[in-house]
């Protein structure tokens, strides 16, 4: 960038050779999911080229549009080797919001920015795959609807729902996705009554005033209630080039964890999606595979996540939750942050880094000092001459929390604030884990979802809020009209109760019987810490 040409005050580059001169970077200035790209970016792991609006717009957002397109994106354009709204280069942008602190899925992303009638030739002539081009039309479709226009996701649920007639959306041809693209563009100038923009820039404008405005929605300011975290910090903006998981046999999407967020073991825990992009794991409405499907369908970007996160952890000196994308065989960081974990595994993974040299014996008795022994408690079944011990489940599903609760039935926040209000145990019951359930979760002792992953935003809040949780049972299938479920064989109702295993990821009918068994060992090893006893 030219010396003399001033750069735009709050405004940070991502991934340029040539360093600009702005405001000295920090969490605060630029958003904490922002700075640690760059903290990423300075490791030299694989980061898509960002351009950063800093959180000083988040009262003012109209005032970073000049700025943004006199200096901001060209600069952007320049670093991608690619341009807005070019027929024959595009770039293609995601946009994504990002606190001083981590508030999971409480704000608005959108992805596939950029792309309109006449960039779709030069996004096909850059990648040579009409499946991703189409693809990546109707989701930009879709969610610029549901987010920037208002209009309800189940307008194009049930467009999707309609031309897949019960097959994965992956599955889908180019041509089927285009004819997707068409319905979906008609059905948003119905509810929108206005055509889709068509216009690059406008999508950017849009977007940008949705994710800030995103900022003041009801899930994000109930999330800032329940963690006490002040309004006044606002939001960064931030425009990333787009990578691709939606590009084929060799591409994916994922989310994970450095260490176990439920138990605290040393291993990577994630959920990945082949030929899918991020949303479809992180919204709750898709269900994932673990790491042993991204080991044996792309070995080699297995192998290069393990090395990332591991220098990861030694960068951050804690356990990380991290976001990533495979194009083509070659991977993606998109975010890295400190994962929101149960007390045991607070406990286990600052033992373990202490053990490890990551972290010093100070910190480690930081990170444990509001544990007690009674927050170090494993929940089982009662013991064999207890009915509870021979029950059967009617169900399982992925457990994304640990732990084992009985409750009600409940389907949405009203009845679940009710019940609670009435000292009752109440379990919430969704089709997917959204984070627009944050406020029912609050009245509710856990979560069980038809759909979703367990690293997906509300899966995540669910264990940060200490709520057992399962997802993604196939066998649950809900009438919210009869307020009523079916899973496998049993059917039951509103008010009925059931018990959720997260230890083992069973769902029985009825209120079982549970026990609770302290870890005395973690105890002790937090003990030894806390008395000042020699650490070996």
């Amino acid at each position: 960038m030219k010396k003399n040409l001033k750069w735009p005050k709050h405004f940070y580059l991502i991934g340029s050779d040539q360093p600009i001169e702005h405001h000295k970077p920090g969490p605060h200035s630029m958003g904490s999911k922002a700075f640690n790209l760059l903290r990423m970016a300075d490791l030299e792991l694989k980061v898509p080229a960002a351009l950063v609006i800093g959180t000083h717009y988040t009262k003012a957002p109209e005032e970073c549009l000049e700025p943004l397109f006199s200096q901001g994106l060209p600069a952007l354009e320049r670093t991608a080797g690619m341009r807005l709204g070019d027929s024959k280069n595009p770039l293609i942008l995601s946009v994504r919001s990002g606190a001083p602190v981590s508030m999971p899925g409480m704000m608005e992303t959108l992805l596939n920015i950029g792309l309109t009638d006449s960039t779709l030739g030069g996004f096909l002539r850059q990648t040579g795959n009409p499946r991703l081009v189409w693809d990546s039309y109707r989701r930009l479709i879709a969610t610029y609807g549901e987010v920037v226009a208002g209009i309800s996701g189940q307008v194009f649920e049930e467009a999707l729902v309609a031309i897949t007639q019960g097959r994965d959306e992956r599955s889908l041809d180019f041509n089927e996705l285009r004819t997707l693209a068409k319905t979906y563009l008609s059905l948003y100038e119905t509810h929108a009554q206005t055509p889709f923009p068509q216009d690059a820039r406008t999508q950017v404008a849009g977007a940008i005033q949705a994710v800030f405005n995103s900022w003041q929605s009801d899930k994000a300011c109930e999330y800032r209630n329940i963690n006490a975290i002040s309004e006044t910090m606002g939001t960064a903006v931030t425009l990333q080039r787009m990578v691709f998981g939606n590009s084929g046999t060799h591409a994916g999407s994922g989310v994970g964890f450095t260490r176990n967020p439920s138990n605290g073991d040393k291993h990577l825990w994630i959920d990945f999606l082949l030929n899918a992009q991020g949303e479809d794991v992180v919204s709750g409405r898709r269900n994932a595979h673990g790491a042993d499907a991204m080991a044996s369908l792309i070995p080699d970007a297995w192998l290069q996540l393990q090395k990332y996160t591991h220098a990861l952890e030694i960068e951050f000196s804690d356990m990380q939750d991290f976001e990533f994308t495979v194009e083509d065989g070659q991977l993606f960081m998109l975010q890295t942050r400190s994962g929101k974990r149960t007390a045991i595994a607070a406990a286990q993974i600052a033992l373990d880094l202490l053990d490890e040299g990551v972290i010093d014996k100070r910190t480690a008795k930081e990170r444990t000092s509001h544990l007690t022994q009674d927050h170090l408690i494993h929940q089982v079944l009662a013991s064999e001459d207890d009915a509870s011990a021979h029950a059967t489940p009617i169900a399982s599903a992925m457990s994304a929390c640990s732990g084992i609760v009985s409750g009600e039935i409940a389907f949405d926040e009203a009845r679940a604030k009710e019940r609670n209000t009435a000292g009752v145990d109440v379990i919430l019951i969704r089709q997917d884990a959204e984070t627009n359930d944050i406020a029912a979760l609050e009245f509710s002792v856990g979560l069980l979802t038809a759909r979703g992953a367990r690293t997906s935003h509300a899966a995540v809040v669910a264990r940060q809020l200490g709520k057992v949780c399962l997802v993604g049972c196939q066998y649950l299938t809900i009438n919210q009209a009869q307020r009523s479920l079916t899973i496998g064989g049993t059917s039951l109702c509103e008010g009925d109760m059931l018990t959720l295993d997260g230890n083992e990821g069973h769902i029985y009918a009825g209120r079982l019987s549970v026990v609770n068994q302290p870890d005395t060992a973690l105890f002790e090893r937090l003990e030894i810490i806390r008395n000042g006893v020699k650490h070996d």
